[in-house]
């Protein structure tokens, strides 16, 4: 028995290594200090100015950035907390409930609004609107929603039209696809019925944002909802197939989050990088920090954003997720 414990001891860091990523980028390979491990769900993409900025800062620091989904972070960071020394995420309500089961380290003295943190344990530093998304070309001469509602009725007048061609989150694998759609149902009745709609034209499913942009770019998809408005923006500075759209009624806006591990290898280099994160947030340079700063308000500009706080958890209960996905299912799954 002593044997396989310890069988099971080596092996746990070959599991890690062997995930499947996403994404994993090595920053600083030639310098002397541990790497830094970060699981995150953001593309790397938007986080190599920032690691690099904190390399520079921290000659010796070596980083290595590992991306996966939403709800693959979590289940992998719950099994080996150890394995890792920050955890970056767009799930508020995951990232909550991890700080709230004792996984995160508690860090004194971060300079930070109190709104935007959870017991000096996690930490928002984006504001980041769910968003319609549409194909330019695709949507021809017909009218541009702004409104849940102004999708609603144009699938219900053109069914033909966006049959197959409309994409959103499949909630049972994304769980930043589950908050947006929670948080929806919580704030109107009108998701609902979207999503009913959505149903009777077949809608595609999707896992990530990133895959909905990338068929909204290459026409297999004509409009997508509840897009990560903040990767649409950037591809829509390069791509004139995409059009961006924040719905005028209230956009569900996520603050993305971070936490140290509170078992991780490296605690001091840990927190040194979430305290440099958080002054670039807040010094607001694009350069250094190219994703949308967290605002400064809580009010966020009139914007509906999902609070910081423990009716975050709420819809995690496994009840009220079962008794959710199944009403989800029921509505958007629906048969010939």
């Amino acid at each position: 028995m002593r044997y396989l414990a310890l069988l099971a001891l080596c092996l746990a860091p070959l599991v890690a290594i062997a995930q499947n990523w996403e994404d994993r980028q090595v920053f600083g390979a030639g310098n002397t200090g541990a790497p830094l491990r970060i699981l995150s769900s953001t593309d790397a993409s938007f986080f190599t100015p920032i690691i690099e900025d904190f390399i520079a800062s921290n000659p010796s620091a070596s980083v290595e950035y590992l991306v996966t989904g939403t709800a693959d972070l979590n289940k992998i960071f719950r099994e080996t907390p150890n394995d890792f020394d920050v955890v970056i995420s767009s799930a508020m309500d995951l990232q909550l409930k991890l700080a709230n089961d004792g996984y995160a380290a508690r860090l004194q003295d971060v300079s930070h609004p109190e709104w935007a943190q959870w017991h000096d344990s996690l930490f928002a530093f984006t504001s980041e609107p769910a968003a319609i998304v549409v194909n330019r070309g695709a949507l021809g001469d017909l009218p541009i929603p702004n409104t849940r509602q102004d999708l609603i009725q144009l699938m219900r007048n053109h069914p033909d039209h966006f049959r197959g061609r409309v994409g959103t989150y499949d909630v049972r694998q994304s769980g930043l696809g589950y908050l947006f759609a929670t948080q929806d149902a919580r704030a109107s009745e009108t998701f609902w019925r979207l999503t009913e709609v959505m149903g009777r034209i077949n809608a595609r499913l999707y896992c990530c944002s990133g895959q909905m942009i990338d068929d909204l770019i290459a026409g297999d998809l004509f409009m997508a909802y509840n897009v990560l408005g903040s990767y649409a923006q950037v591809r829509a500075e390069t791509s004139n197939e995409l059009l961006v759209i924040l719905p005028s009624e209230f956009p569900t806006t996520m603050m993305r989050t971070v936490l140290a591990s509170r078992t991780a290898e490296n605690p001091q280099v840990a927190e040194d990088f979430i305290r440099h994160l958080l002054t670039l947030q807040a010094a607001g340079d694009p350069s250094d920090f190219p994703l949308p700063s967290l605002s400064l308000s809580e009010a966020n500009d009139g914007q509906t954003t999902i609070a910081l706080n423990p009716a975050l958890m709420t819809y995690l209960d496994q009840m009220k997720r079962d008794d959710f996905i199944r009403e989800w299912e029921d509505a958007i799954v629906q048969d010939e």
